[in-house]
Order: C-alpha cells, then sequence, then structure tokens
C-alpha cells in the first residue's frame, strides 16, 4: 500500500485534512496561481455534470471565447481535447493547477470544472478562484464515504459557501433550498415549472434579488421527439439533437451560465443545436435492426431517466435488454439491489456483469443487485419475455455479446455504468483497457443480425 494510503489510513482526520489543504496550496503556487487569470466555472451535483459542461463550453464558443474545461469525459485547451486519463472525474490537486496554467498560457478566457463531492473533502477546489457555481440535481451517492446524505450534500454545500460570484440552482431539486441559503452577487434558477417565481421556496428563502434566466421561470413546451428535444425559453425555440428530458436541465444550466455572462439566448439557441451524440452518453452505436446506446448512468435516479426515456421509444412487443453491474471498492452497496429493483421494472432480459469491482468479489456484487429483483411488480413484457430474464455474465465482453444475442428487431439494448471510461480496474488497482464502443461494434460484427 502506498505510503500517503496508509497515512490517511491511520491519521486522525484534522492531519489529513490539513494535509490536503497543504497540497491544495503548493500545488496552486507552484503553478503561479493560474485560475487568477480566468473565469472559473464549477459543476456540482449527482448526474449531469459532464453534459452539462459541455454545453457550457458550446455556448462560450460560439460567444467567441477560448474554453478549456476539465470532467469526466475530456480535458480541453482550446481547440485541443484528449480523453480524461484519471479514473476520476475530478483530478488531484497538482494536475489541477497545471492544466488551469496551461489554459492560462493558450489565452482561455474560462475554464470549466466538474467539481466532486470527494474533490471538495480532498480541498481540491482549495485556491481555485471559482466566480460561479452550478448545481444540477442532487441523489443520494457516495453515503459510505461521507456517512450519510446530509453530509454528502454538505461537501456539495461548502463547494457553493466557497464561491461568492454567480449561483446557478436547479429549482426543481429538493435540495434546491438548501443550496439557496448561500451568499452569492447573483443567483439565477432554472426550472421546467413555469410557476417557479411563486413558489414558497423563493418566498422564503429570505433573499432578495433573485435574477431568474426564463421570464416564466422556466422552460414550456418540452417535447421528446424522432431522437431530439425542443423547448422554448422566453419564446426562443430549441431544438437539440439529444435524447432524454434530463438533457432539457441540462441544457438550462448551460443556458443560465451564459446569459450571466451576458450572452444572448440566440447565441445559446445557436450553440445547443450544433451539438452531436455525446460520448457514453445516450449515445446511439446502431440504430437497426435493434437500437444499441452506451451511457455511463450508474445511479438509481440517472439510470430511471434512462429506463424512462427508453421505454417511450419502443414499440409493441419490444423490450429493454440492460446490461450493467456496479463499482466494488465498498462504493453505495445500499443502490445495488436498488439498480436491480429498476431494471426488474423496466427491462426485458438483464445482463449482469463486471464495471469496477476493485477488490470486492465480482460476484458478490452482481449477487446484490439480482437480490433487488426479487418480487418486483414488472411493467408489460413482450410474449417472448413475459417473465423476467437474468443472466450472470462476469466477463463483461461476453455480457455485452449475450446482451446483442437476445435483441430482437425494434429493441433496444443499453449498455450502462461504463460509457467512455478507458480502463476497468479490478483487485490490488490491476487495470485492463476498455473501450465500451468498440466492444460493441465488435461483438455486432461477430453475431448474425
Amino acid at each position: 500500500m502506498a505510503l500517503n494510503k496508509i497515512f490517511r489510513k491511520i491519521a486522525p482526520y484534522f492531519l489529513v485534512s490539513a494535509y490536503h489543504f497543504a497540497w491544495a496550496f503548493f500545488g496552486a503556487l507552484l503553478c503561479g496561481f493560474p485560475s487568477r487569470k480566468l473565469f472559473v466555472i464549477g459543476i456540482t451535483g449527482t448526474n449531469g455534470k459532464s453534459t452539462t459542461v459541455l454545453m457550457i463550453c458550446r455556448i462560450l464558443e460560439e460567444a467567441g471565447f477560448k474554453v478549456g474545461s476539465v470532467s469526466s469525459l475530456w480535458v480541453k485547451i482550446g481547440q485541443k481535447e484528449q480523453p480524461n486519463p484519471w479514473h476520476m472525474t475530478m483530478p488531484g490537486r497538482f494536475s489541477l493547477q497545471k492544466l488551469m496554467r496551461q489554459m492560462a498560457k493558450e489565452g482561455c478566457h474560462y475554464a470549466v470544472l466538474e467539481v466532486t463531492s470527494e474533490g471538495v473533502l480532498q480541498s481540491r477546489h482549495k485556491f481555485i478562484n471559482f466566480q460561479a457555481a452550478v448545481l444540477s440535481n442532487l441523489s443520494a451517492e457516495h453515503i459510505e464515504r461521507h456517512g450519510s446524505f446530509e453530509k454528502y450534500r454538505e461537501a456539495k454545500g461548502k463547494f457553493f459557501a466557497a464561491v461568492k460570484g454567480t449561483h446557478i440552482i436547479n429549482a426543481d431539486d429538493e435540495n434546491a433550498e438548501y443550496f439557496l441559503q448561500f451568499s452569492a452577487k447573483q443567483k439565477l434558477l432554472f426550472s421546467l415549472n413555469p410557476k417557479i417565481l411563486n413558489t414558497p421556496l423563493l418566498r422564503s428563502s429570505g433573499v432578495l434579488s433573485y435574477r431568474v434566466v426564463m421570464g416564466t421561470g422556466g422552460a414550456e413546451n418540452v417535447e421528446e421527439k424522432n431522437g431530439q428535444l425542443s423547448f422554448n425559453v422566453d419564446s426562443v425555440p430549441f431544438v437539440l439533437p439529444l435524447m432524454g428530458k434530463f438533457n432539457v436541465y441540462n441544457s438550462l444550466a448551460a443556458i443560465c451560465v451564459g446569459v450571466s455572462q451576458g450572452i444572448s439566448l440566440e447565441i445559446c439557441q445557436k450553440a445547443l443545436a450544433k451539438i452531436g451524440q455525446i460520448a457514453g452518453r445516450m449515445e446511439i452505436v446502431q440504430k437497426e435492426p435493434f437500437l444499441v446506446i452506451v451511457d455511463l448512468a450508474h445511479t438509481p435516479p440517472a439510470l430511471e431517466k434512462v429506463y424512462q426515456t427508453c421505454q417511450a421509444m419502443l414499440g409493441p412487443g419490444n423490450k429493454i435488454i440492460a446490461v450493467f453491474g456496479a463499482a466494488g471498492g465498498g462504493r453505495d452497496k445500499w443502490k445495488r439491489p436498488e439498480l436491480g429493483h429498476l431494471a426488474a421494472r423496466y427491462c426485458g432480459a438483464i445482463v449482469l456483469t463486471n464495471e469496477d469491482p476493485y477488490d470486492e468479489s465480482p460476484t458478490g456484487i452482481i449477487n446484490q443487485i439480482a437480490e433487488g429483483m426479487q418480487g418486483v411488480k414488472l411493467l408489460a413484457r413482450c410474449k417472448e419475455f413475459n417473465s423476467l430474464r437474468v443472466f450472470k455474465i462476469l466477463d463483461r465482453r461476453g455480457a455485452i455479446k449475450k446482451g446483442l444475442e437476445l435483441a430482437r428487431p425494434g429493441d433496444i439494448v443499453l449498455l450502462l455504468g461504463k460509457g467512455t471510461e478507458a480502463t476497468m480496474v479490478f483487485e490490488n488497482g490491476r487495470k485492463i483497457a476498455w473501450n465500451e464502443k468498440k466492444v460493441v461494434e465488435e461483438s455486432l460484427n461477430n453475431i448474425n443480425l
């Protein structure tokens, strides 16, 4: 075990906290406090962060700004992009500071960063001059790490408390009121509820000045059809070539950022219309004879939204086939039965497999998922799958092949949990290279459609 891991395991909390704080300071010091030369925007929340980062970047670029960003998908500095080389959403302190130094050196005006609760616990956000904070949504995650949902939310709250410029908050999230308590020079809310301005949430917050990006309080006339989304913001029509109502929320968060920077809704409209498929986020790998989609979703709320989106696309007698697992390393064991419960409710067939087992028993992980499938009230099945079929195949490549073999014309095969991650992690930190989309394409070539 590495010395720093041993130290964190045996040292008291205040020493570990001081250790992280010191590294954050020295990282910023050695890099010359690069964030002072940038307008830094931080996006936090449970789901949708990477997509929101992408949308914000596109809007800022459409307005003529040079942008750098760091997300679980990629590292971007101006026009140069590369896949995120770390198996983490928010890199370590030195890595983050070096990237911002490079952004400043390349003449970027903005840096758009994903901010995680783990990153906040380890002071990775310290000595970064964040001027805007965005909350996408919040649901239970990393409970074992934090001890409770309240402490998980508190970590996100510490980030908002540290940002004094602009706060952008999803007013439809049940935790919105908690985040509204933190002071900021400007607050923007986004919502799908046209009456949000008159809710007790705003009246009871005790803050006098709110600037809401949409005059109506939210997006109107939301429609999902033929693989694209459409909605209006202050009578300006938006059309995005993306699936899932959740992407309307991601869009609204990005639009709020744009408006906070003086960018018109028309420019936001133009930027978002140009967004194509987002790698690893409801990414369509095949359309015919059955749909194959790769998505990173790995939390119960995110997965339910994906299932609901796909269910609405199914024709009579067709089914969803889900191939997924759950991360090991003691991470969020509570959610494993819930993942099974949701899959059993929405899917006609399920293939349980490895995700990133780390040092846990892979078989134990998928058995815990399967426990949640017992006694679930099933949604309508097609005649061929009038009862749920569950397969357990630890080899993810073999599991994907099985899922594809089960598909019939008009079905939807969902490959969940990995997205664009470039590795799969096993015992003692052992990693193997992984490319979910490539494995799917190879498997499709090896089966008779």
